[in-house]
């Protein structure tokens, strides 16, 4: 599949613009974090703040700036440090290692990324950047600035101190709305990006897809719901959890979503210890845990056909990556998007045609699609420019340091 995107749709800014905003936007989430807290790494699925602003800038330094005749790198021995998992392009440097990279400095690695900046800045206005790489580049970074969010919230949560990435006040919903359904007829319904602008290879091609009549949630389970889940003995009744997920969850001891604290009153947010809102979406559930809980409730998780047939009828609209509240919040509207990512009953398999990107990104998603399940709509952490009804995200079904949340479904 060769890359194309569109960095100027209607009422967006062009090239250069686009690329500065985003490219400042991660250097804004990493400001609040000093240089130690930049470096540490709680758990190999995570990795430190720093290593985040340097793979971003490697990714359009080898992608798209290795091939520029007069380019110098600012550094050859980062393009190994920094490669994440592209074996096609050298041997990265462990995964799980990444937290032992004390140097290069944070002073250094936004030293590097200015130097990219910089060569960008002129190959985008001499003309001479190949626009889909550019889109892929500056998608990828926003999916970095999630994850350095989810990370960083991890590795305060495992400090005694609990530190708050960044204060707030957070004000709480007094009640939610009730559990409203919103009805699907079935049919055969499309799926998947068109190609009119840019989406991730793991979203095309569009294709036709048969589904039953069905009934899905018109907003998340919420903190409330999920307590007279655990009230219930949700953790303690092995005849609601796929095998895997009960010896897991007997392994590690769960009794509550991550971040939740002892006697299940408060919550460990970015913005420090709060006490849990009943009316405000739960989140950092692992597939295991939503899979209990639809059961507890008498439904199902839906599939992410189903989801995304309900998401593309309703308004693009929700909670998404705000400085001010990076939390999940109640609302009185119905709708499809923001808050927590929706873990769905569907394994993340390619679509009947895919084909990856072509050159060095052919590693993008493809080489993932085993043993993962897909997660739909966004969370409170995703910009919201990002986000697409067609767009897949994918984690193993044990993952919980993720925004997951639950969105039940049943046959009709």
């Amino acid at each position: 599949m060769s890359l194309q995107g569109n960095l100027q749709p209607r009422g967006r800014p062009g090239p250069a613009a686009r690329y500065a905003e985003i490219r400042q936007m991660t250097e804004a989430l990493a400001a609040p974090l000093s240089a130690e807290d930049q470096c540490v790494q709680s758990m190999p699925d995570a990795s430190p703040a720093k290593w985040h602003l340097a793979h971003t800038t490697w990714f359009f330094e080898r992608m798209i700036l290795s091939a520029a005749p007069d380019y110098e790198a600012f550094d050859p021995r980062y393009d190994a440090l920094f490669n994440s998992y592209y074996l096609g392009l050298g041997t990265p440097f462990a995964r799980a290692r990444r937290g032992m990279l004390t140097r290069p400095s944070a002073d250094e690695v936004l030293a590097y990324r200015h130097h990219v900046d910089a060569a960008m800045a002129a190959l985008i206005e001499a003309g001479d950047v190949p626009l889909g790489t550019l889109a892929l580049g500056l998608n990828h970074e926003q999916q970095h600035q999630e994850l350095l969010l989810t990370d960083i919230k991890h590795a305060f949560a495992c400090n005694p101190l609990l530190p708050a990435y960044r204060p707030a006040v957070l004000a709480a919903v007094e009640s939610a709305p009730p559990l409203g359904w919103i009805d699907h007829d079935g049919g055969q319904v499309a799926v998947g990006d068109a190609g009119e602008g840019f989406a991730f290879d793991n979203e095309r091609p569009e294709h036709v897809v048969s589904l039953r009549p069905f009934r899905i949630a018109a907003r998340l389970v919420n903190c409330g719901e999920y307590l007279e889940f655990i009230a219930d003995g949700g953790y303690a009744r092995p005849e609601l959890w796929l095998s895997d997920g009960w010896a897991l969850a007997r392994q590690e001891g769960w009794q509550a979503p991550l971040y939740w604290q002892p006697g299940a009153k408060e919550i460990f947010t970015l913005h420090g210890v709060r006490p849990i809102d009943p009316a405000e979406p739960v989140a950092h559930v692992s597939f295991y845990e939503a899979a209990a809980y639809a059961a507890w409730a008498g439904k199902r998780l839906p599939t992410e056909f189903e989801w995304e047939a309900v998401a593309r009828t309703w308004p693009k609209e929700g909670h998404f990556l705000d400085l001010d509240v990076l939390h999940p919040r109640a609302s009185q509207t119905p709708r499809m998007l923001g808050d927590a990512w929706a873990w769905t009953r569907s394994s993340y398999d390619p679509y009947p045609g895919f084909k990856t990107f072509e050159g060095p990104a052919s590693e993008y998603n493809g080489k993932f699609m085993i043993g993962q399940i897909v997660l739909r709509g966004g969370s409170c952490a995703t910009p919201a420019d990002h986000i697409r009804t067609t767009y897949r995200n994918f984690f193993p079904p044990a993952a919980r340091w993720q925004f997951s949340g639950i969105r039940l479904a049943e046959d009709i």
